[in-house]
C-alpha cells in the first residue's frame, strides 16, 4: 500500500514534493520490484539467484579499474578526465585570477550544461577532439565536445568573460551552433540535436524564473553555487539539498512532460500497475498512484555538482540518499548478467518509446537492484555506505561494467535494450 498522507493525496503541491524525494523513487520503484520478485509484471522478470554473480563480476570491474578501491564520485567531471588528464588543468589556467567561488560558479556552469547535452549519443556518432587528434564517442565524446564549446565561449553573451554560461547565449543557440560544436554531419549523425537545441534554449528562459537560485542580472546556472552555500549548515551541506535546487531550478526545461498543479514533473512516469484507485472512486488520484519518478539526468547532475562545492570546504553528506541511475548502463547491465530477464524476445528486437510500460519497469527494477548490488559488494569488502558509498559504486563500478559486459557481447557495445530517444532522458 502506498504510504501518502491523508493531505498529500488532495494537495498537488505537496505531491509534487513528494514525487521530487529520492525516499519516493525507491518506495515507487520498490513497489514494482516486489510485483517482479512474484512475477506479476508484463515485461520483466527477476532472478534473485544472479545478485551475487552480477556483484562479483562488478566488483572485478572495480579492481580492475580502482585496484587500491580509492574510487572517485560517478559525475561528468570523469568524463572531461578521459584521453587527457591536461584537460581539466587547462581550465584551471584559463581561471586563474578568479576567486573560489568564481571558480566555483565556471565550473557549474560546465558541469550544467554539459550534463544537460548528455542524452545517448547513438553508436554512430563521434567526436575528434582538435588538441589531441582522439577520436571519442557517447558520453565522452559529448563530455569533450561540450567542454571544447564552453572553453570557446558558445554558451556566454559576454566576449570578455567566455568561461561562463549565461541565459542570454542559450536562449539564442541554434541547431546549427551546436551540429558544428558536436561535428555532426550526414555521416556523422547525432541522436536527439534538435532536443538538445530546445533544451539549451528552454534553460537560458527558464533561468530568469529563477532569481533566487540564478541571480537577476545576466542569470547563469553558476550561481546556483551562491544558493547552496547559504544552504549548508556548518560546513555542510545535503545531497538531496543540492538535488532539491537542482529540481526547482531545471524543471521548467523539459518539454512534453506531465504537469501537476502547472508544474513540470520532469523524469516522472506511469505504470498502471500501481493504479490504487477502486472502479467504485475514479479519480484524479488514479494518475497520482501510478506515477512513478527516476530523475535520472538531474541526480546525475546532482553528483557532477559535488565536487566543486567540496572543493570550497564544505562536506557532503547524505550520499545515499539519492538513487542510482536508471540509465541504459545500468539497466543493461542486469539484462546482460540475467539478474532481469525479458519475458518477450521482441522487446529487445525493437526501439522502444522512454514513456513505455516495458522501459518504465525496466528503470525501476535496476534502481532497486543497484542498491541490492552495493549492499553486496560491500558486505563482500566488508565496508559500509560511508565508506563505499552508492555513487562510488556506480563508478567503479555498475556504469563501467554495464559498457564492459554490452562489449562483449555485441558489436559496438550497444546496449541490451534500444531506446527511441529524444536527447533529454537517457
Amino acid at each position: 500500500m502506498l504510504n501518502e498522507s491523508a493531505a498529500m493525496l488532495t494537495d498537488p503541491l505537496a505531491q509534487v514534493a513528494y514525487l521530487r524525494s529520492p525516499h519516493t523513487i525507491r518506495e515507487r520503484c520498490t513497489q514494482l520490484f516486489e510485483m517482479a520478485l512474484g512475477d506479476r509484471l508484463s515485461h520483466f522478470q527477476c532472478d534473485p539467484t544472479r545478485l551475487e554473480p552480477t556483484a562479483d563480476y562488478v566488483l572485478r570491474v572495480m579492481r580492475q579499474h580502482y585496484p587500491d578501491l580509492d574510487i572517485p564520485f560517478h559525475s561528468r567531471w570523469r568524463h572531461f578526465e578521459v584521453g587527457n588528464p591536461s584537460r581539466l588543468a587547462h581550465l584551471e589556467q584559463s581561471l586563474i585570477g578568479l576567486t573560489p567561488i568564481e571558480k566555483a560558479r565556471a565550473q557549474f556552469d560546465l558541469a550544467i550544461v554539459s550534463v544537460l547535452l548528455d542524452a545517448g549519443a547513438g553508436a554512430a556518432w563521434h567526436y575528434t577532439e582538435t588538441s589531441t587528434s582522439q577520436t571519442f564517442g557517447r558520453s565522452e565524446g559529448l563530455a569533450i565536445a561540450s567542454f571544447w564549446m564552453m572553453c570557446q565561449g558558445i554558451f556566454s553573451s559576454d566576449r570578455a568573460h567566455p568561461l561562463q554560461v549565461n541565459a542570454d547565449a542559450l536562449q539564442k543557440i541554434t541547431a546549427e551552433s551546436l551540429a558544428t560544436g558536436f561535428q555532426v554531419t550526414t555521416k556523422n549523425p547525432l541522436v536527439g540535436l534538435s532536443g538538445r537545441t530546445q533544451l539549451l534554449q528552454q534553460l537560458g528562459y527558464t533561468l530568469p524564473r529563477y532569481p533566487h537560485l540564478f541571480g537577476t542580472q545576466s542569470p547563469r546556472p553558476g550561481l546556483l553555487v551562491d544558493y547552496l552555500l547559504t544552504r549548508s549548515r556548518n560546513g555542510t551541506l545535503a545531497a538531496v539539498q543540492v538535488l532539491s535546487a537542482v529540481l526547482e531550478g531545471f524543471s521548467d526545461i523539459w518539454s512534453g512532460r506531465l504537469t501537476l498543479a502547472n508544474i513540470n514533473l520532469g523524469d516522472v512516469w506511469t505504470h498502471s500497475a500501481l493504479n490504487t484507485s477502486s472502479p467504485q472512486d475514479p479519480s484524479s488520484q488514479t494518475l497520482f498512484s501510478s506515477l512513478i519518478p527516476f530523475h535520472k539526468l538531474s541526480q546525475w547532475l546532482t553528483y557532477s555538482l559535488l565536487e566543486p562545492l567540496q572543493a570550497l570546504g564544505l562536506e557532503i553528506i547524505g550520499l545515499d540518499e539519492l538513487t542510482g541511475l536508471p540509465e541504459y548502463r545500468n539497466g543493461g547491465l542486469c539484462i546482460d548478467l540475467e539478474l532481469l530477464q525479458v519475458k518477450d524476445p521482441a522487446l529487445l528486437q525493437q526501439p522502444q518509446l522512454v514513456s513505455s510500460e516495458a522501459i518504465v519497469e525496466w528503470r525501476a527494477l535496476t534502481v532497486i537492484l543497484l542498491d541490492r548490488i552495493a549492499d553486496t559488494i560491500r558486505q563482500k569488502l566488508g565496508m559500509t555506505a560511508i565508506d563505499l558509498p552508492l555513487v562510488k559504486i556506480l563508478q567503479g563500478g555498475t556504469w563501467t561494467a554495464g559498457r564492459q559486459i554490452a562489449a562483449e557481447l555485441r558489436p559496438g557495445g550497444t546496449p541490451p535494450l534500444q531506446i527511441e530517444s529524444d536527447g533529454t532522458v537517457f
